[in-house]
């Protein structure tokens, strides 16, 4: 006897449930913004079982960076890079990875037309800085040690967003033909400057200009 219950596993009569998932991941992204989007949320409208959300796309930022058609996903690069070193050995690991995918003729020009779509629609560009605060900021702020750690882990993803505008998208010479062992080298000690912070000043440091107390 069959007993009626909630179906797990594919759709029923569905040919597509990867295709079916993303366009409904797509939509909600778009309409609701990145931390509105819950994985369980997802499965429920499209009709699936969550595990399979977790099989196709191993994540949340996995689903993100699948919906937008993402050869290469920002948040899953910088996840594996953090993953196969320290951090004694991030910034140049960082910086040689994100140039990997950018300069890749497959994963490069996705990602660039995902910049320029943020910047010329304002909803989209709202749904990818939901994204990078949630998946990148956030993340590294986790991870640096100390004080002022999520203002660092922006200021690192400054560094990192510079480049990736001046090479890629403005074309702004040297850098957008520099090799990239010349861009680590020129641009790595800017990320470990980022990620540990300003110097703190001195206890006897002065504003410039003030005179020194009278004794």
């Amino acid at each position: 006897m069959n007993k009626s219950g909630p179906q797990r596993g594919r759709r029923p009569g569905s040919p597509d449930t990867r295709a079916a998932i993303l366009d409904v991941a797509r939509r909600r992204f778009l309409e609701d913004g990145y931390h509105a989007v819950t994985l369980r949320s997802v499965a429920g409208e499209a009709e699936v079982d969550l595990a399979l959300i977790s099989y196709y796309f191993g994540s949340k930022k996995g689903l993100f960076g699948a919906a937008l058609a993402l050869g290469a996903n920002p948040a899953e690069v910088l996840a594996r890079v953090v993953e196969e070193g320290d951090l004694s050995t991030f910034p140049e690991r960082v910086v040689r990875q994100v140039l990997a995918v950018w300069d890749d003729p497959v994963t490069g020009p996705p990602l660039l037309a995902m910049l320029k779509s943020a910047i010329d629609d304002d909803a989209f560009g709202e749904l990818v800085k939901e994204a990078v605060e949630r998946e990148i900021v956030d993340r590294i702020a986790g991870l640096v040690p100390g004080r002022n750690a999520r203002q660092r882990a922006a200021a690192f993803t400054t560094v990192i967003a510079g480049v990736i505008a001046t090479r890629y998208l403005l074309r702004l010479e040297p850098i957008a033909s520099m090799t990239p062992d010349d861009v680590v080298r020129f641009v790595s000690p800017q990320v470990r400057q980022a990620l540990r912070g300003p110097a703190r000043p001195a206890p006897d440091a002065r504003p410039a200009g003030r005179p020194a107390p009278r004794s």
